[in-house]
C-alpha cells in the first residue's frame, strides 16, 4: 500500500472587497507557516479571472504565491492544484518553473489542467475548443525546456528553435494531471464522464488529481477506468498515484447542523 500524504489548499483568494490586502497577506503567511510546522504540503489554486455566477473571486497568481511560500518554508512540497496551462506560453512558463525550483530547492510539484472558463482563453488569445491540445503541447514543450539545452519544438500552437532555459532543475518536477467525471451541464464544454484524452494525459504523467466536485462513487469509478486504461496502453496501474482534493472549513462545534450553517457563509463568499 502506498504512503498517504496530506496537502492543503491555502486560502489565496484575491478578495476584491479588501484592496489593501494586509490582512489577506497575514492570513496567507500564517497558513503557509502552519503547513510547514505540521508537515502538510502547500497547494494553491489558479484562476486568472473571477467568474460571476460560478465563483465570486479570482485567486492570486499561483507561481508568484509559491515563490513567496518558498521563502517561508524549507521542508514541505509546493504545488499548483492546478495550473491552467492554455492561458500560458510554454517558454515563459518553463522559465518561471525553473526559477521556482531553484528558489525552493526543487520542492515544486507541477499540478496542471486545461481549465474550463471561456473568458480566460479569450483574453489570452486562445479558444476553449483548443484547450486539450494546447495542454498536451505545453506539457511536451515545458518538459523539453526543463530537461535539455538547445531545445526545439514544433506543435500546432507552439513552435520554438534552439532555446535554452537556465538554470534547469536537476530533474523534471512531478506532473499531476486533473480531470474526472462532473455534474452534467448543457452549457459547459466538459463531458460529464472522464474522457479518453484526459486518461491518456494522466497515465503518461503517472499522477492523477480527481475533481473536488461530484460523489465518492464517481471518483472510485474514474480511478477504476484510469487503471484499466493504463493496462490497455501497457503501463502497470500500480505505478500510478492518486490524489483527491476538496474544500474544508473547520468550525468549533460537534453539532452537524450548526457546523453546516457556519460553513455556508465563507463558502458562498468565496464561490459566489
Amino acid at each position: 500500500m502506498g504512503k498517504l500524504k496530506f496537502g492543503a489548499w491555502i486560502p489565496t483568494y484575491a478578495w476584491s472587497d479588501h484592496p489593501g490586502g494586509a490582512e489577506n497577506v497575514r492570513r496567507i503567511a500564517e497558513s503557509i507557516r502552519k503547513c510547514e510546522e505540521h508537515g502538510i504540503d502547500v497547494w494553491v489554486i489558479d484562476h486568472l479571472l473571477s467568474a460571476p455566477g460560478l465563483y465570486a473571486n479570482a485567486w492570486l497568481e499561483p507561481l508568484s504565491l509559491l515563490a513567496y511560500a518558498a521563502a517561508l518554508t524549507s521542508k514541505v512540497k509546493l504545488a499548483t492544484g492546478i495550473l491552467v496551462l492554455p492561458v500560458r506560453h510554454p517558454v515563459v512558463l518553463a522559465k518561471e518553473i525553473s526559477t521556482l525550483c531553484h528558489m525552493s530547492n526543487n520542492r515544486y510539484v507541477l499540478g496542471i489542467g486545461p481549465g474550463w472558463y471561456v473568458r480566460e482563453y479569450e483574453v489570452t488569445g486562445s479558444r476553449i475548443e483548443e484547450r486539450g491540445k494546447r495542454t498536451d503541447e505545453i506539457i511536451e514543450a515545458v518538459t523539453l525546456l526543463l530537461t535539455r539545452p538547445n531545445a526545439s519544438y514544433r506543435g500546432r500552437f507552439y513552435q520554438f528553435t534552439d532555446v535554452t532555459i537556465d538554470p534547469r532543475p536537476p530533474k523534471m518536477p512531478d506532473i499531476w494531471v486533473s480531470g474526472g467525471s462532473r455534474i452534467p451541464d448543457p452549457h459547459e464544454h466538459d463531458v460529464p464522464v472522464i474522457a479518453k484524452t484526459v486518461m491518456d494525459r494522466i497515465v503518461k504523467a503517472g499522477n492523477w488529481l480527481s475533481r473536488c466536485s461530484g460523489t465518492q462513487e464517481w471518483v472510485k469509478r474514474d480511478w477504476g477506468q484510469i487503471q484499466e486504461h493504463a493496462r490497455a496502453v501497457g503501463r502497470d496501474p500500480g505505478t500510478l498515484t492518486f490524489g483527491h482534493c476538496n474544500f474544508t472549513h473547520l468550525v468549533e462545534t460537534t453539532n452537524e447542523a450548526k457546523a453546516l450553517e457556519e460553513s455556508k457563509a465563507p463558502f458562498f463568499r468565496a464561490m459566489g
